[in-house]
């Protein structure tokens, strides 16, 4: 993706926070992910269509090894990685230009740890998901910042991070079928 740093951030995001202050629900925004049902018969893979907007991006998807598949594709699991490392690292970014902090580095790591036996239901006593996950930030400034500013950016962004949010706190899911 081309890099476009036309506007700066505070420029970007000044007219919308001025809209939401005045008009509060436009601010409730829905992002979703769909599965396609590529090929019902294959237990192993799939694919999924990331965004409320076609971007005409599929992503192709499989089953770790640890549960019996073929881990020839990325998994649920790394997907949520994904989900919060983007994230963080997004968020990261446009505070850093909020602040004028200029990044030479910026690399965030995302895993997560699980005991499959839960899923497998080898052991009823394992709880089912994830038990841990962590970030690590690999991030480099120009020499002028200063690590307490890096510091209080780390904070903001941990503060404003969407999805590190909703992990930290959980979330409310309802699910539905449809015949």
């Amino acid at each position: 993706m081309k890099s476009l740093k036309a506007e700066s951030v505070k420029k970007r995001q000044r007219p919308l926070k001025d809209h939401y202050k005045e008009v509060p629900e436009d601010a409730k925004i829905t992002d979703r992910a769909i599965t396609t049902g590529d090929d019902p018969g294959d237990p192993w893979h799939g694919c999924i269509k990331p965004g409320s907007v076609d971007h005409g991006v599929d992503w192709n998807f499989g089953v770790h090894r640890a549960v019996g598949g073929y881990h020839d594709a990325p998994n649920p699991g790394d997907i949520l990685c994904a989900a919060l490392a983007t994230c963080l690292e997004s968020t990261i970014r446009l505070i850093a230009d909020r602040m004028r902090i200029t990044l030479e580095k910026l690399e965030v790591e995302a895993t997560a740890d699980v005991d499959v036996r839960g899923t497998l239901v080898v052991d009823r006593d394992v709880p089912v998901g994830f038990q841990s996950m962590q970030c690590k930030v690999y991030i480099r400034a120009t020499d002028e910042t200063s690590k307490e500013e890096l510091q209080k950016l780390m904070a903001y962004a941990e503060y404003s991070c969407v999805n590190l949010q909703t992990l930290r706190n959980g979330v409310q899911i309802e699910t539905s079928i449809k015949l």
